[in-house]
């Protein structure tokens, strides 16, 4: 067999290559085609000379808008997002801040950087807020001076454009479920065995709430298993002291042979209500609760908790949680709704029948999902106004979309503490907080970029 020189074998190689770039070429350039009106990569100026102002400028009109998650929540570089019939480009590549498509930048609240914020703003992009967490991760966001900066918002209150306060809760079924219901007289077995009334299962010690002051003087009265690493007593199993296992089947065993949960928040403040209400409630145990004063309004019943009154001396409450301990049927009107697999509270029922967005839910969109879709679809809304040369639509965060009141402390002696406490600091920096915030809007509404010498100098100067 006649063997091909080096020369003829390299030239059937190139050829063979040459096809295949061709048409793998042609695959991309197709794909490509399916999405010819995405936003064009731009990278801040200086960085690029591929696109010029008139390429940009001639295919304006096809480009999606460009939403930018100035904190890297998402981490997403890019994504088409779909929001019903419209779509946004969602990108956390802070080069899109001068884009000539961006309209929007999304912020999370506990990332919220005064270092570094999207200066200058112009006049039809937005800015919308994030946050669900407790104020005590960024005291500043809590005041009408920076809140109010924003044109939408999603957090804990009923008040914001999408409301969180049932961010914890599932569903009504995992309220009314008996999967995890202990007889009473399981309980009272138990209690006969020296197992205390109540629980508190608490690793976030000295928090603005200063539960654990309550607390500590609530156990002079009554006997309380206490699991956390906050006024520690009894120990967990050793696989359920992971914080990770706060959700596991195990540890809802161990919380739901007590006949009482003290669910204390780390912050009070109307809505901000977590997981700490839910869990006993799912659980089929009586919860104590001390937290968002509105609370009673998202109850299941109208006698499904015990509110703790701040005001009263946690004497007086031992004093009632001892009464229910020793009578069961007044135990048991605590809990007539879980026996009976009905939640009356009709605010509750049409909040979870209504919510645009899930908890756990695959077939449901999630909270952050929705979010974006929301500041997506009124920025089309503003863009086909300018379209029809009407005036665009304004949306204003108002202050209590976001609002917390001072941290109190409880005039209770304390005892020494064990280690470092944070119990002191939080309502300095809750004052030194509104000094911040008004500093802040100063500097922003001023729509100029600022360094950190010249934001504290403008705190200190009032």
């Amino acid at each position: 067999m006649a063997r091909l020189s080096l020369r003829k074998l390299s030239v059937i190689c190139l050829c063979i290559s040459a096809f295949f770039f061709l048409v793998i070429t042609f695959q991309v350039v197709e794909e490509l085609g399916q999405f010819d009106d995405t936003p064009l990569r731009w990278e801040a100026q200086g960085t690029s000379d591929l696109l010029t102002d008139d390429s940009i400028a001639s295919s304006s009109e096809s480009r999606y808008p460009v939403i930018v998650w100035w904190s890297p929540l998402t981490g997403e570089q890019g994504r088409l997002g779909e929001c019903g019939s419209h779509r946004c480009f969602f990108t956390v590549n802070r080069s899109y801040h001068a884009h000539p498509s961006t309209e929007a930048f999304l912020f999370y609240g506990t990332d919220l950087n005064v270092e570094s914020l999207p200066l200058p703003r112009h006049e039809h992009q937005h800015w919308a807020l994030f946050h669900e967490e407790s104020p005590k991760n960024n005291y500043k966001l809590f005041h009408e001076p920076v809140v109010t900066l924003f044109n939408h918002t999603a957090t804990f209150s009923r008040h914001s454009h999408l409301p969180l306060v049932t961010q914890y809760l599932e569903s009504l079924d995992a309220l009314t479920s008996h999967a995890h219901l202990v007889p009473l007289a399981q309980k009272n077995l138990l209690r006969a065995s020296g197992l205390a009334p109540v629980v508190y299962v608490q690793s976030d010690c000295d928090p603005p709430s200063d539960r654990d002051v309550y607390v500590a003087e609530l156990m002079r009265h009554i006997p309380v298993d206490s699991y956390g690493q906050c006024l520690h007593n009894r120990d967990l199993p050793a696989h359920l002291r992971d914080s990770s296992a706060m959700d596991d089947q195990g540890f809802y065993r161990v919380l739901s042979r007590y006949k009482f949960i003290l669910a204390f928040e780390n912050a009070v403040c109307d809505d901000y209500i977590t997981e700490k209400l839910w869990r006993p409630l799912k659980l089929g145990v009586v919860p104590v609760y001390y937290g968002a004063p509105n609370a009673p309004h998202w109850l299941p019943s109208n006698r499904s908790a015990v509110v703790v009154d701040p005001a009263a001396p946690p004497e007086r409450l031992a004093e009632y949680l001892r009464r229910l301990d020793e009578n069961d049927e007044e135990y048991l009107t605590y809990l007539e709704w879980k026996l009976k697999r009905k939640v009356t509270n009709e605010e509750l029922v049409s909040e979870m029948n209504h919510r645009p967005w899930g908890v756990q839910d695959p077939t449901q969109s999630n909270y952050i999902d929705v979010f974006e879709c929301m500041v997506c679809s009124r920025v089309w809304e503003n863009i086909n106004r300018r379209k029809q040369g009407l005036k665009s639509k304004t949306w204003q965060a108002q202050a209590d979309h976001l609002r917390c009141p001072r941290p109190r402390l409880f005039d209770f002696d304390a005892g020494p503490m064990k280690g470092p406490s944070l119990r002191n600091i939080w309502r300095p920096s809750y004052d030194q907080s509104i000094k911040e915030a008004r500093a802040l809007r100063r500097l922003v509404v001023k729509n100029k970029n600022f360094t950190m010498a010249q934001y504290w100098k403008e705190v200190f100067s009032y």
